[in-house]
């Protein structure tokens, strides 16, 4: 089959949709299949191919929308920047993408709401499409329009909620990781429950266990253990709590923590970890290409997150043979059997945080225990081969042919 894999976001970049896809598509061409990768690039100034000689602009069609969307017939858009922004920017991508051409496909899988509705409204009448979405753009909307000034948040809410609502039920089936995802879309967005299939990612741990066998750049001081997080520095991803929770800990001298990633809210993150005196416990390391060897060296990791559905970091600490600290926000505990394969600490929560950091810390036989059990149900439940297998078989119900 000939597939596209395609997602509104900006690619390549730092986190989850991009692993996924990357490593997705390099199992499908192990196995025969020919993968194309659609989606933004260079901070959303074109949409291409990636890793083809194939580049639109996006200021080729800006104007051209703008012309269809003009101000004084849509004055509500240009009032608000999020729906102004989102307006033009999917637009254009969908005209690109209709300018690309999409005959020659089998099937196209979009990885998000908004790339799902843009592909369904260009793409030739018949051809099998299917969506896995990997989270919910509205919640964290929602979540960003509580911090932030807006002329109109109840419209922002509305359009974006809209969006989702679109999103979930254009492709011909809707695949998420959990149960958590599937009762929102459901429940909230009145999705028809046979809209779905439930698939959980597949992992590429061959090649995880090859780049944790490179040496790491870094060295573990003597007489520590180190706590690590590994992701995207921003407000969701509730890091200011590992911070707090890490700040009631700075009398020991038993730790340390590697801070891995870049985001918008680093500076923020970081003088709140100077402002709690924690300059010589907490490291923030940026991004970095030997994440795997980093876990390898880590004690503990911690995904604090306030809203997630299926984060890569979790899976790669369960198959690092860690001992996981997340939170209950999302699918996250779906991935995480309290007790057992790691803890589950009630999301924004510091004193519950703290206090199972604390305990990993000085439990080092139970901590020992919940990393090989994390990872002897991760090398079960996370293979790529399974995953790929399984996805498959939704393909083939959709393309009689292949």
């Amino acid at each position: 089959m000939k597939i596209l894999l395609a997602t509104y976001w900006s690619i390549p970049h730092l986190g989850g949709v991009w692993n996924y896809m990357s490593q997705l598509k390099n199992r499908l061409e192990e196995l025969g299949h020919t993968v194309d990768i659609l989606g933004y690039g260079g901070e959303n100034s074109y949409i291409h191919l990636v890793g083809k000689n194939k580049v639109i602009p996006k200021e080729r069609w800006i104007a051209y929308v703008t012309s269809v969307l003009p101000r004084s017939k849509y004055p509500e858009v240009y009032g608000n920047h999020y729906i102004e922004f989102m307006e033009t920017q999917r637009y254009a991508y969908e005209l690109a993408a209709a300018e690309f051409g999409l005959h020659e496909y089998d099937i196209i899988h979009t990885q998000d709401v908004i790339s799902t509705i843009a592909l369904d409204r260009v793409k030739p009448e018949g051809k099998p499409h299917i969506a896995t979405l990997h989270g919910l753009v509205s919640h964290e909307m929602r979540h960003i329009l509580q911090s932030a000034k807006s002329l109109s948040p109840h419209l922002t809410e509305a359009y974006f909620d809209q969006l989702e609502r679109l999103g979930a039920s254009s492709a011909d089936r809707t695949i998420v990781a959990n149960d958590w995802l599937r009762h929102i879309l459901a429940g909230e967005y009145s999705v028809p429950d046979e809209q779905f299939e439930k698939l959980h990612y597949g992992y590429d741990i061959g090649r995880l266990l090859e780049r944790q066998a490179l040496p790491a750049a870094m060295q573990v001081p003597a007489g520590k253990k180190v706590i690590i997080y590994t992701g995207r520095l921003i407000e969701l991803k509730g890091i200011g709590y590992l911070v707090d929770a890490l700040a009631s800990l700075r009398d020991r001298q038993d730790w340390v923590c590697w801070i891995v990633g870049e985001g918008r809210d680093k500076q923020q993150l970081q003088n709140r970890v100077a402002n709690a005196g924690l300059q010589g416990h907490v490291s923030f390391l940026g991004k970095r290409e030997d994440v795997p060897s980093l876990l390898k060296l880590a004690d503990i990791f911690v995904s604090p997150s306030l809203i997630d559905n299926q984060p890569l970091s979790v899976i790669e600490a369960q198959l690092s043979e860690k001992a996981v600290i997340v939170s209950d926000a999302g699918g996250l505990p779906e991935m995480v059997d309290h007790g057992v394969t790691g803890l589950v600490v009630p999301k924004a929560d510091t004193a519950a945080l703290r206090s199972a950091i604390q305990t990993l810390l000085e439990d080092e036989p139970y901590r020992n225990i919940l990393g090989a059990q994390a990872k002897e149900w991760g090398m079960a439940h996370w293979s790529m081969e399974n995953g790929v297998d399984r996805l498959l078989d939704i393909y083939k119900r959709l393309v009689p042919s292949s």
